[in-house]
């Protein structure tokens, strides 16, 4: 624990100038959607209170965006705000709204009739009476909404680096990619001490509200005309070429940092999650990403796969990665999955993923039919509990792999199999295998290689070029190390690759990835 502990403030403090950085950024975004929300949700909360028949439309459609999953609505906005910052405001200000209104009719309704006509005799008129009597009053219910605001955009702004906003969110989500707990502390401390912090300035603020409620809402109205143009112009201002990457490829061994000094690429990068991706790049918010040579997107969106003409890229070829207690109990298994060794051939899963990516088939629909195209059953329906549970990580492909999967261990095995699909990266599917929340699986020889084993970089390169001697290091490592079983891969090869728009990449004359680099140099 205490080991532990040093590793954290180790990175913490080797990496203070970018968690400093990202916690300002997640600040900035968090404080000026709060403050549009405060402003909205007041005007929204005082016109329910003298229209009381529209309350419960207005509340119950506020409502609707809390119970709107964050990463949906995030995806949902790509299309029509782009990414980056604005999307980012945006969504923490259509979540941060709910509280504000709510408590704001509340505030207003909870001051007493006789207060009001008292006001009202005193020769005030409406506007004076809400200013000056209900607002006053109502403060401190008013605030308290503001507080839970704050605190909830807090949290959700760290899923807005998904989306490339930057903030705190970037290093959870390459802790939880690589594996890589200080790097996951790195990014939650500082968030979870902003929340903290805030929630007990705001609340020593609201004990002393009604004497500075006007220099505070002075203040913040000053603050949104001033910022939120700012931020609007800068997402609005010419870039320059960008790539976009998944928060794994910006830190893994064959990921971006060492392709950008092999290929000795200048680029301004972002990160975003793996689906967003390749929406933001057929939107043309982003010029280059790292995608995976058999995705069904890259014919969907007519994309162009660089040649990686230094042979930076490993092989990854798929294989089903079994817990070693499992494989004993169940030794059958090995005899399942030679059933479909070696048959999957790199043009295969690309049209599988097509169908399910373009032609909108279910993933499950996609597996059943292609082992039934190659002559393997897939119609033996099992009752009873489930007594195998088949993970996937969070893409196409893999969830392609685990029905399939599925399939093969209830047809052949006679074991029922549950599903856990989804996983949100390569260490959530390491950990739940060791963990034995899951038995099995899909995964990738070069991920195994660089993420799970990850060997010292004289062993890397003698065999990073020969995907046989890849498997057999990582199948032979990964039972010593952690008791995972490796089975025979699948035929395919999933590498990764940088990608760009068909129409882009001829319209620049750029085939392969030096061809990128020299483009850059010239920019």
């Amino acid at each position: 624990m205490i080991d532990s502990l040093r590793g954290v403030i180790a990175f913490m403090i080797d990496n203070q100038e970018e968690i400093w950085k990202q916690t300002l950024e997640h600040l900035w975004i968090t404080v000026v959607a709060l403050g549009v929300a405060v402003i909205v949700g007041l005007l929204l909360g005082v016109i329910i209170s003298r229209y009381e028949r529209l309350a419960g439309p207005v509340i119950g459609t506020v409502g609707i965006f809390q119970i709107i999953p964050s990463i949906a609505l995030l995806g949902f906005m790509i299309p029509f705000l782009g990414i980056g910052v604005v999307p980012a405001i945006v969504a923490l200000f259509l979540y941060g709204l709910l509280p504000i209104v709510r408590n704001t009719f509340t505030g207003i309704n909870s001051v007493k009739p006789s207060i009001k006509e008292a006001a009202r005799g005193m020769g005030m008129s409406n506007t004076q009476i809400l200013t000056r009597v209900e607002l006053p009053l109502a403060m401190p219910v008013i605030f308290a909404g503001i507080r839970t605001a704050f605190v909830i955009n807090v949290g959700v702004a760290t899923l807005c680096a998904l989306i490339a906003a930057g903030g705190l969110g970037e290093f959870i989500f390459r802790g939880i990619a690589l594996n890589n707990v200080n790097m996951i502390f790195a990014g939650a401390i500082p968030a979870a001490i902003l929340a903290i912090f805030f929630d007990a300035l705001l609340g020593t603020i609201q004990k002393y509200i009604k004497q500075l409620i006007k220099p505070v809402l002075i203040t913040v109205i000053l603050g949104i005309f001033i910022i939120v143009p700012y931020f609007f112009v800068q997402s609005m201002a010419e870039r320059s070429f960008r790539g976009g990457f998944p928060s794994e490829f910006m830190q893994r061994a064959d990921g971006y940092e060492g392709l950008e000094k092999l290929y000795n690429l200048d680029m301004e990068t972002v990160e975003l999650e793996i689906g967003l991706m390749y929406q933001a790049v057929k939107n043309k918010d982003v010029d280059v990403i790292s995608g995976f040579s058999t995705d069904g997107r890259i014919k969907a969106y007519n994309l162009r796969n660089l040649i990686d003409d230094k042979h930076y890229f490993p092989p990854y070829y798929a294989a089903p990665m079994v817990r070693g207690a499992t494989l004993r109990k169940y030794p059958e298994l090995n005899e399942v999955f030679e059933r479909i060794a070696g048959k999957i051939s790199d043009e295969q899963m690309a049209k599988m993923n097509y169908e399910v990516d373009q032609n909108k088939k279910a993933p499950k629909a996609v597996a059943k039919a292609y082992l039934n195209e190659i002559g393997l059953k897939t119609d033996v329906q099992l009752d009873g509990d489930p007594v195998i549970v088949v993970g996937s990580k969070n893409f196409t492909e893999n969830f392609i792999l685990a029905e399939m999967f599925a399939y093969l261990i209830e047809n052949y095995a006679n074991l029922k199999v549950e599903l856990k699909l989804g996983f949100g990266g390569t260490k959530l599917n390491i950990d739940a295998l060791a963990n034995g929340d899951i038995d099995l699986y899909p995964e990738y020889t070069g991920t195994g290689l660089l993420v799970l084993i990850n060997p010292r970089e004289e062993i890397r390169k003698s065999i990073i070029d020969d995907k046989d001697k890849v498997y057999d290091f990582v199948k032979e490592e990964s039972r010593k190390q952690y008791d995972f079983e490796w089975l025979q891969p699948l035929g395919f090869n999933n590498t990764f690759a940088l990608m760009m728009r068909e129409e882009h990449a001829r319209q620049l004359n750029i085939q392969s990835i030096s061809d990128l680099s020299k483009y850059l140099e010239n920019l």
